[in-house]
């Protein structure tokens, strides 16, 4: 059997490349030649805290070529650029019938593997795409766009749907609360539904990016009050609704505390199953405050989110700081798990 070059998970923090087979395709799937594949804060958190079993092939922001079409494929031929999702809803349960797509059980099965327990396998120089995914999880990526460029749309989506659950509408006021590469999206996409938005991060690299990204003003937590700047700027209102766009639960606090009475906070990046959060209960017993959860991405906006990448695909480009090569796996998931000043998007190229 032919052999690839992977990024394996193997345990106790460990990435490395490796030679495995390449998949085989059956009835109704295709095999993609990655091309490029971002490294998302999901993954890192399931190699820092070993979420899943190893052996493991992470890596879901996939974007490739078509070179293999399995009997029973229609609509997609061998050398179409394209993107792949790695869950789909089946579109008929209690949860898809309520739009709760990533509570669906088929979407908590992954359709895209490079081998061993399926997991996205976008680390590996191919990728097999199962029959539902096919039907409804790729995207064709138009001439003009780049590979690095379309592997934004799977995190483009599930930003966007974070900025519906919080319900974000013109002339609010959004803070966002970490400006990595998901909170330089929520800043865009909310700046993009015409809020207004101010944000916060300790690096002052990401705090200029920011501003580029449609931010207002930017913060430093370790400097600024982000309460009493908020209100300063909202002529003593908190913020309409606050985003969480890093992982820390104290953060939860924060949030509740620059949201203003009413005002929506929404958990993005409080995903650790072991992570435990504490707030003041009058927050949202007495003041009204909600708290929400936004979860992965939503098949009801594939359309729209690659549109949107499509239409600004250079300027979400700009995110990209550092590209590795496959058998520089593991410096990479070391930088992602430890940010330096200038890292924003880290790209691997199988």
């Amino acid at each position: 059997m032919k052999q690839m070059r992977a990024g394996v998970y193997r345990g106790s923090g460990q990435v490395v490349a490796e030679d495995v087979p390449v998949p085989e395709i059956y009835h109704g799937e295709v095999l993609i030649r990655v091309a490029a594949c971002g490294i998302c804060g999901t993954d890192v958190k399931k190699v820092r805290h070993g979420l899943v079993p190893p052996p493991q092939i992470l890596g879901h922001e996939i974007a490739g070529t078509a070179v293999g079409i399995a009997a029973g494929v229609r609509g997609w031929s061998v050398g179409d650029r394209v993107i792949s999702f790695h869950h789909v809803p089946c579109g008929s349960c209690f949860y898809c019938e309520r739009q709760l797509f990533s509570q669906c059980p088929e979407y908590k099965k992954v359709g895209v593997t490079a081998g061993f327990d399926p997991n996205g396998g976008g680390f590996a120089e191919y990728v097999r795409v199962m029959p539902h995914i096919v039907k409804r999880g790729m995207v064709r990526i138009p001439d003009g766009v780049s590979f690095e460029e379309a592997a934004f749309v799977e995190p483009v989506n599930t930003c966007l749907k974070a900025i519906r659950k919080a319900r974000v509408t013109e002339d609010e006021v959004v803070f966002v609360i970490g400006q990595g590469p998901i909170g330089l999206l929520l800043t865009f996409l909310a700046k993009e539904a015409g809020a207004t938005v101010l944000t916060s991060d300790p690096l002052p690299f990401r705090r200029r990016m920011s501003l580029r990204f449609g931010a207002s003003a930017s913060f430093d937590p370790a400097i600024d009050d982000l309460q009493v700047e908020t209100q300063s700027f909202r002529r003593g209102l908190g913020a309409d609704a606050v985003l969480l766009a890093a992982p820390d639960p104290q953060l939860a606090m924060v949030g509740l505390n620059i949201a203003r009475p009413g005002g929506r906070v929404l958990l993005f990046a409080q995903n650790d199953p072991t992570m435990q959060i504490q707030f003041q209960a009058s927050a949202v017993g007495i003041e009204e405050k909600e708290i929400l959860g936004s979860y992965s991405a939503a098949v009801d906006l594939q359309e729209e989110a690659a549109g949107i990448v499509f239409k600004h695909h250079s300027l979400l480009g700009e995110l990209i700081s550092h590209r590795f090569e496959l058998n520089s796996i593991a410096e990479a998931f070391a930088m992602a798990s430890q940010p330096s000043d200038n890292s924003l998007k880290l790209m691997v190229y199988p």
